[in-house]
């Protein structure tokens, strides 16, 4: 059996980390930590990295295996579940292809919510593509929209962008390859999570290239930390709505109650047992609604 020792630490991120098993095969590993305002926070999430590990293997067997109603969708997961993974990390570690990752953040909307909605009230648009007048935060878009971002380094801030500045970046061709794919997981996405009482409001995916140059959905899907996740029950638009994932913290983290401000350059303060708690019951109750599974899942 394999030892996280036998193989090579390559990279570290917000939340993953990322080591080589061989020229083709890489260990994604999913940890607690969790990040927010562009900060890995003290005080990790128990179960977080299961969560995500778990919903982005539902997430990839639905969206491209064998079985799908529709064209499948080229994904980099070999398996959760092989003697190549340690005993360590099983059950938040992955065994992917590896691949060329393209340095954007394709995100796509169905409604207004989070910097989009900020965008829209300065511009009538989000990342130059227009919108009705009228609309407010959570308010359905007349039709999904790709609005991507660049790929900040750790500790810096993903920057909404046109997509002509990524058919710039990447060429017109795989520009129009990612927004096409992009869509085509968020409409999945949306349908499926609708059947389980759930909008998903927007999402973000990354994109690589394998060697024989295809397309290839890589990195996490459809998880709370990549979505938001509202429950149908009760949406209104209007206001921010319940969200499975991460908002709990950042409310906290913008209270009072934590004594921080987001704007002092202050590295932000440990998280209380109860907001710790209340984020980890967010998640998981995000995977068993979604999948309809129970928790914990076998690994």
């Amino acid at each position: 059996m394999a030892s996280l020792g036998d193989y090579s630490h390559l990279a570290s991120g917000k939340v993953r980390d990322l080591y080589e098993v061989d020229e083709e095969t890489l260990l994604l590993v999913a940890s607690d930590r969790i990040s927010a305002y562009d900060h890995v926070l003290a005080t990790p999430i128990p179960d977080k990295g299961r969560v995500l590990t778990a919903m982005s293997v539902f997430w990839f067997e639905l969206l491209g295996g064998p079985d799908v109603a529709t064209p499948p969708i080229a994904h980099h997961l070999i398996a959760a579940r092989d003697e190549r993974i340690p005993d360590e990390v099983r059950g938040r570690a992955l065994l992917v292809r590896r691949l060329e990752m393209i340095p954007v953040e394709c995100v796509a909307r169905g409604y207004l919510a989070g910097s989009g909605t900020a965008d829209y009230r300065r511009d009538g648009a989000i990342c130059g593509v227009p919108l009705p007048d009228g609309l407010t935060e959570a308010s359905v878009l007349p039709t999904p929209i790709f609005t991507p971002a660049t790929k900040a380094a750790q500790g810096e801030h993903d920057e909404n962008v046109s997509f002509e500045v990524v058919a710039e970046t990447v060429g017109r061709d795989l520009a129009g390859a990612l927004r096409d794919q992009t869509l085509a997981v968020y409409a999945r996405g949306a349908a499926y999570a609708a059947s389980r009482g759930l909008i998903l409001a927007d999402t973000k995916l990354e994109f690589g290239r394998s060697p024989d140059g295809a397309l290839v959905l890589g990195d996490e899907v459809l998880t709370p930390d990549s979505s938001r996740f509202w429950p149908a029950e009760g949406y209104a638009p209007g206001a921010v709505q319940p969200s499975f994932d991460k908002q709990y913290v950042r409310e906290w983290l913008t209270s009072p109650a934590s004594g921080w401000d987001r704007h002092s350059g202050e590295a932000p303060p440990p998280l209380p047992d109860e907001v710790v708690e209340a984020t980890r019951a967010r998640y998981i109750e995000a995977y068993t609604r979604l999948t309809g599974r129970e928790w914990p899942p076998a690994m």
